[in-house]
Parts: C-alpha cells; structure tokens; sequence
C-alpha cells in the first residue's frame, strides 16, 4: 500500500521540501531574527537527517566493485533490465553487511526476490 516510501522521488521530493523549508526560515530569520526561526532551521535539519540517513546508510555500505558483482549476478540470473532493477531494490533493502549475513535460501529473502521481481517486471506507479 505504502511502496511510494522507498522510490527515489519519494526521497528526492522529501529533499526538496526540506531544502525549502530551510531557506524560508533562514530568510525570516534574518528578516525579524526571531530565534523561533533558528529551532525550525534545527528540527527541519534533523527530521531530514532522522528520515533520510537510513535510506543513504544502505547505499554507502556497499563498495562499488561489490555492487558491480552483484548487478552481474543478477543479470545473468535475468535479462539486463531486471537485473539491474532488481539489484538497485538489493542495494535499497540491505546493508552491505546484512546482505553478507543474510541466508541467501531463507523463505524471506526467496520472498523478497519474488517480490521483487514482479515489482520490477510492472510497470504501475505503485
């Protein structure tokens, strides 16, 4: 119900509004230097950093070689265009390290995958 919260224009929209939001408080803050302004500049700064640093923590973790051998590996397990789908919702779900702790058999991984793959394959908004 929810899939629009992990797309990337999700996150970029998120960026954008928050990008905003502190410069409209930046402005009235050296218009009226209200010190109202100053506490939403530093909740808006840390919302933004509570909501997205998760989001980015998962693509920083993985090395880009490691990224590169596993977008291969799904590429020869599909065709060029799923698998690099695929690969990007990888590297969106796990961390470098989860994906190495992870039992590639599990039910819920297999099911992830599956998911995955369809998700891949539709070509809806959500």
């Amino acid at each position: 119900m929810f899939d629009f919260l992990d797309s990337d224009w999700f996150n970029i929209t998120l960026e954008i509004i928050f990008l905003i939001l502190v410069i409209y408080d930046i402005k009235h803050y050296i218009q009226t230097k209200k010190q109202e302004y100053l506490l939403n500049i530093v909740l808006t700064i840390g919302f933004a950093i509570w909501t997205l640093l998760p989001y980015y923590h998962k693509y920083i973790t993985w090395d880009e070689q490691v990224k590169q051998k596993v977008t291969k590996t799904f590429i020869q397990d599909y065709n060029q265009t799923l698998g690099r789908c695929m690969s990007d919702e990888l590297f969106k779900e796990y961390s470098y390290e989860d994906y190495v702790a992870l039992d590639k058999n599990s039910t819920k991984y297999q099911s992830f995958l599956k998911e995955e793959k369809e998700d891949c394959l539709d070509d809806s908004w959500f």
